[in-house]
Order: structure tokens, then C-alpha cells, then sequence
């Protein structure tokens, strides 16, 4: 039987004893289970188990969709509560994540999205530039960032150009519509870039090199190569 609704049924007249909980002693126990199908139903028991669910997701620092089979307004809603959120994780799962910009959009309107340190949207086909833009113009204060296996452009390199300086690393794995213009305007603008995957990108190695020229330290992986300028000769960075 469900734990969840086990604890919830009892002898008629009787009080469950889980009831007798406060919020924030159940916010605690609700706070430990990872499944959000779980979570779900425990959310549809009563109020006070309602409430317990949004207290117990806006303490998450945390929050991967990885693997859930997860659509626009039930990962949006857990995203809004979860108000000290730091790290998003909604990558493709095997179940065929269902995520999309009217989603992407929805989540740059939590509270917590100029909060947000790393997210990933990993494989998730159903993206374009549209949702990428309007996500990462909030996220100011992002600093990993994997978008690889989309379909986005130069466009949004443009617009985390424009809006994440603090950007640490990025992952851009099999982004086959970016552009040396994209590239470009993503290392001139994030000066905080320590390293960027672009394995799978229609660019020549000249424009790898031009991009070492802005910003020497730059670490970038190619597939299994990682070019760094100590290792071209001089005339490269001239």
C-alpha cells in the first residue's frame, strides 16, 4: 500500500496520528521524498498536507526533473514554490520530457529564476530560441548553463551575452545552428568564462583560435580535444 496513503486513513472517528503533525514538521517529512508523482498525491490529501508540499518544495536548493516525465505547468508550479531555489536541472529524460517555451517562459517568472546558479535544459528538442532568451534574461545570476543536444541559434548566445555575467561554464554539445558570431559575442561579453563544450559545432578551429585571442584562459573541448593557448604557437593569439 502507498505510505502516503496509508498515513492518511485511519479507524472512522479517529484522528490520523500524521494529522496531529504541525506544518512544519510535515513540511520536514515531505521535504525527504524525492518522487514527485509522490509529492503529487500527497499535495491532493487534504489542505494541511497541501500546504506541507509547498512548504517543504521552497526549501529545495535543488530541484532535477531528470528522468520524471514532467509538462509546462506541473514543473513551473514546483519551480514558483520553490522559492530558494538555486540549481534547475529539467533535462530530456528517457520518458520524453514534455517542456516547452510557453514552460520556459512560466519558469522566468518565479521569483527564484534571478536566483538560479545552474540549470540545464539538456536534449530537450521542443525549445527554441524563444523560451532559451526569456529564461536567461532573468537568470542574472546564472553560472552553469547547459543547453546541448537543442536546436537554439546565435540568438540566444546573444541574449546570455547580454544578461549573464557571471557565467561560469556552458555546454553547447551538438548545437549545430551556432554560428562564430554566437561564439563570439558569448566569450567577449562573459569575461567570468572559464569553460565551454562545443563538441559537434560547424565551426572551423580558426574561430576556437580567435576565441582563445579574447580570452586566453579559456578552456575549450571540442569533442576530446582541449585547445589552450599555451599550446598554439604565438602568431595564433597575435
Amino acid at each position: 500500500m502507498n505510505p502516503i496513503v496509508h498515513a492518511s486513513t485511519t479507524m472512522e472517528g479517529e484522528e490520523p496520528e500524521i494529522d496531529r503533525l504541525p506544518v512544519d514538521l510535515l513540511a520536514h517529512c515531505f521535504f525527504l521524498i524525492s518522487s514527485f508523482k509522490d509529492l503529487a498525491q500527497a499535495s491532493l490529501v487534504c489542505r494541511k498536507w497541501r500546504e506541507g508540499v509547498k512548504r517543504s518544495t521552497a526549501r529545495r536548493e535543488k530541484l532535477s526533473f531528470s528522468g520524471w516525465k514532467m509538462d509546462d505547468d506541473s514543473t513551473a508550479r514546483l519551480v514558483h514554490d520553490a522559492y530558494g531555489l538555486k540549481e534547475l536541472d529539467i533535462s530530456r529524460s528517457c520518458w520524453g520530457c514534455q517542456i516547452t517555451d510557453e514552460g520556459l517562459y512560466k519558469i522566468s517568472l518565479a521569483n527564484c529564476c534571478s536566483s538560479l546558479t545552474s540549470i540545464s535544459l539538456w536534449g530537450m528538442a521542443g525549445i527554441t530560441d524563444e523560451g532559451v532568451v526569456r529564461l536567461v534574461s532573468r537568470a542574472v545570476s546564472l553560472q552553469h548553463l547547459n543547453i546541448g543536444g537543442t536546436f537554439i541559434t546565435d540568438e540566444s548566445l546573444f541574449a546570455i551575452a547580454r544578461s549573464c555575467q557571471n557565467l561560469k561554464a556552458i555546454v553547447l554539445w551538438s548545437c549545430r545552428h551556432i554560428t562564430e558570431r554566437g561564439l563570439t559575442a558569448l566569450v567577449s561579453n562573459c569575461r567570468k568564462l572559464e569553460s565551454i563544450n562545443v563538441w559537434g559545432l560547424r565551426v572551423s578551429l580558426e574561430s576556437y583560435i580567435g576565441l582563445l585571442a579574447i580570452s586566453p584562459a579559456l578552456q575549450i573541448k571540442p569533442g576530446d580535444m582541449h585547445l589552450n593557448v599555451r599550446k598554439l604557437p604565438l602568431w595564433a593569439v597575435a
